[in-house]
């Protein structure tokens, strides 16, 4: 890319935590930064993703945190090791932001909300000269290598010694991550893997009856077992939500990408549940044959294993009828109910996106080796990972790896070291 004679500028497009904290590298390296971003301020995923409570990350052994990447797990990893959930936490309490880690290992702001972090970082930033550009968004570059945002004033052109691409993925259009980065990098030979849902409901074929009555009910105390692609089985526990389509929340989200690629390969995917984990197979069997005389099989079931409501009605959603006349098949099936989807949720719907910039076309410092100076942060690239602190923590990983490549790059201030 063109390179000025004076002090080097570098534009990142995309205001979320990886482009942020690419800002935040660049700019304490005495480096010129301006951040464009679509949306009339930065943050706004970051934002929403804070309205239930800001999970920044996760504090689990550090290996079982990294290998929630799954098949990206060993390409991140140098990132995620150079800027760890301690340090992400530490950089955290440097912004005067205390933290606490929650029942389940989350990690979160002590007032639980991202509003007030992001409002200390972006004061730090301004007061390190960064300068912010909201309203503008990237359309890709013209003929003389400038780069192009469609902004209220107009076309506006830009010349930059260094670009960090941190445009998110393909979920959240409405909050600027739409994806339509994907076509302008494509049409310089970038090589981009298809955006998908991830962290994602999943559309099951329910009756009519089961859809209305039960849209919205929490399946609580649960837990999930699947076998993916590859033979591996994988079984958890926590809760999920009955939709009017399918189903979606934690436990879904988790085994997103394994459901994805079953129902790719063949057309649907099975799960099963376990109604009743606290209860051993044996114990559930010996009280679903106890006798229940005149009761009626639902009165039985909650009585003797504690169903009811929404967890009953999924036994007669998913099951054969003549299971109901065999106790013992239907023990059986309270710890195991078979539960087939067919297609995830559109994208839009999502929480984050699988696919994006192919790992294979950058380098250690996450350049493009297609077009040299122009690196690439967060959720655009080609991993995904489930909720729980485990996206943000890439995000900001691979931010800060992006800002320091173009440091490096541009020489720490001058315009040499290009190896």
């Amino acid at each position: 890319m063109p390179h000025s004679p004076s002090r080097p500028r570098v534009a990142i497009i995309g205001g979320g935590p990886a482009g942020l904290m690419a800002a935040e590298q660049i700019a304490g390296a005495g480096l010129a930064v301006d951040v464009y971003d679509a949306m009339p301020s930065v943050g706004r995923k970051f934002l929403l993703a804070g309205v239930g409570g800001m999970n920044i990350t996760h504090s689990e052994p550090w290996p079982d945190f990294v290998a929630r990447y799954g098949k990206r797990a060993n390409v991140l990893k140098p990132w995620l090791d150079a800027f760890d959930a301690a340090a992400l936490r530490a950089w955290v309490h440097g912004l005067g932001v205390e933290t606490f880690v929650g029942s389940s290992g989350k990690v979160f702001p002590r007032e639980m909300k991202a509003a007030p972090l992001l409002r200390a970082w972006l004061a730090r930033l301004r007061a390190s000269g960064v300068n912010f550009h909201p309203r503008h968004r990237w359309q890709g570059w013209n003929e003389d290598g400038e780069l192009v945002f469609a902004s209220p004033e107009g076309e506006v052109h830009i010349r930059a010694d260094a670009v960090v691409l941190a445009m998110g993925g393909g979920s959240w259009q409405k909050l600027g991550s739409d994806g339509a980065w994907v076509a302008p990098l494509q049409g310089k030979g970038v090589a981009v893997a298809p955006l998908q849902p991830s962290n994602c409901g999943f559309d099951a074929d329910w009756s009519p009856f089961f859809a209305d009555k039960f849209a919205g009910e929490a399946l609580k105390s649960i837990a999930i077992t699947l076998t993916d692609s590859e033979g591996q089985t994988t079984t958890r526990r926590g809760g999920l939500v009955l939709t009017q389509s399918g189903v979606e929340g934690s436990l879904i989200y988790a085994l997103s990408a394994n459901l994805r690629e079953l129902i790719a390969r063949d057309g649907d995917a099975t799960f099963y549940l376990d109604l009743v984990p606290d209860r051993s197979a044996a114990r559930v069997q010996e009280e679903v044959c106890h006798p229940r005389g005149s009761r009626s099989l639902s009165s039985h079931l909650q009585s003797r294993v504690g169903l009811k409501g929404a967890k009953t009605a999924l036994l007669r959603e998913c099951l054969p009828k003549d299971v109901f006349n065999d106790t013992t098949a239907l023990a059986a099936a309270i710890k195991a109910v078979p539960v087939r989807v067919h297609a995830a949720r559109p994208l839009d719907e999502a929480i984050s996106s699988a696919g994006g910039v192919i790992f294979d076309g950058l380098d250690a410092r996450l350049m493009l080796a297609k077009l040299p100076g122009v690196f690439c942060a967060g959720e655009m690239l080609d991993w995904e990972a489930p909720t729980g602190g485990y996206l943000l923590t890439a995000c900001f990983a691979t931010g800060r790896a992006a800002g320091q490549g173009v440091v490096a790059w541009l020489g720490g201030g001058g315009i040499g070291n290009r190896e």
